[in-house]
């Protein structure tokens, strides 16, 4: 229990034999149910939690998929686990079955949801001075780039380090979710915050410590996962627009967004025509490149007011 109100530990797992025991043996006394997820893994992971089942820790529930799904099908595996174990106030945490969320932070996670000051917390491994030293350099700007995109799909400007996976949620939050659609794999944590803020929920960043170097395996090929969660996002964004400026309340940003994106795509091609045919034809009228300059300085300036826009709806959302 934490101030009152039941906590439920997701851990999805795939191939973590190794570090699995840890993760179940550290967890705080604060937690009343661990569910660990077996993402149907090809190791000695299911052994291990045979195991550990069997020492008789009666927090512990084992769910197995029997094929994989990848990691965000493993938590929405979980999610609904606790939904069915959950009491009505109880608070849902997920941490990773690889050692790399510190037990000591989950306090820090909780106080918000307990003091009913935001619906849904996320760790943050990129506010610490450390992160920079201790991150893979290519991880760490890979991280940063995929999280100023999250930003922009989300609506949550204030949110970095979209790919920590240490998060937490209120049991009322969690069972207004779609769970079903959200994206099965690398790209879940970002794919929920867009769902978040379809509700408005308020989610707050946490300050948690990076943990690295524990033996840990990392199944993530940045230049494949990368371009995949580039163009997630970028679904994800519209599919945003769609639903919470269009079809639910309709925000006049719609106007700024389509008529930015009409003159900076037209202004685009138009310039690549202008220098097709001065390398082919020769000159053409000032008055084309003016326009041209015109189009795409106008349409930059109505993305921009979106943006902005989109901000300013968001930005009690903390």
């Amino acid at each position: 229990m934490f101030e009152g109100r039941s906590v439920i530990v997701v851990v999805p797992a795939y191939n973590e034999e190794k570090l699995i025991g840890t993760v179940v043996a550290t967890m705080p006394a604060i937690v009343d149910r661990i569910i660990v997820v077996d993402d149907a893994s090809t190791d000695g992971t299911a052994a291990a939690l045979e195991t550990m089942a069997g020492a008789g820790d009666p927090r512990l529930r084992v769910v197995r998929h029997a094929k994989n799904g990848g990691v965000g099908a493993a938590i929405v595996t979980g999610y609904k686990a606790a939904l069915e174990d959950a009491r009505d106030n109880a608070l849902v945490v997920v941490m990773a079955g690889d050692a790399q969320m510190d037990p000591e932070d989950l306090p820090r996670l909780l106080a918000p949801l307990a003091a009913e000051e935001s619906d849904y917390t996320k760790g943050n491994r990129l506010r610490s001075g450390e992160a920079w030293k201790i991150i893979p350099r290519h991880r760490y700007l890979g991280n940063a780039a995929l999280s100023f995109a999250t930003k922009i799909a989300s609506g949550y400007w204030h949110v970095a380090d979209s790919q920590s996976g240490y998060t937490a949620i209120t049991r009322d939050a969690l069972a207004m979710l779609q769970l079903d659609r959200l994206y099965p794999r690398y790209g879940f944590p970002n794919d929920l915050l867009v769902e978040l803020n379809l509700y408005d929920f308020r989610v707050r960043d946490v300050p948690i410590r990076p943990v690295y170097n524990v033996g840990e395996v990392s199944g993530i090929r940045l230049p494949r996962v990368v371009p995949t969660l580039s163009w997630l996002l970028f679904k994800c964004y519209f599919w945003r627009i769609k639903e919470k400026y269009v079809i639910r309340d309709f925000h006049p940003l719609v106007f700024f967004l389509a008529m930015g994106l009409v003159l900076t795509v037209g202004g685009l091609l138009l310039g690549a025509w202008i220098l097709y045919y001065r390398l082919t034809a020769g000159s053409l009228s000032p008055n084309t490149v003016i326009f041209d300059a015109f189009c795409l300085i106008m349409g930059m300036q109505m993305l921009f007011f979106a943006m902005w826009m989109d901000m300013e709806h968001n930005k009690g959302l903390k």
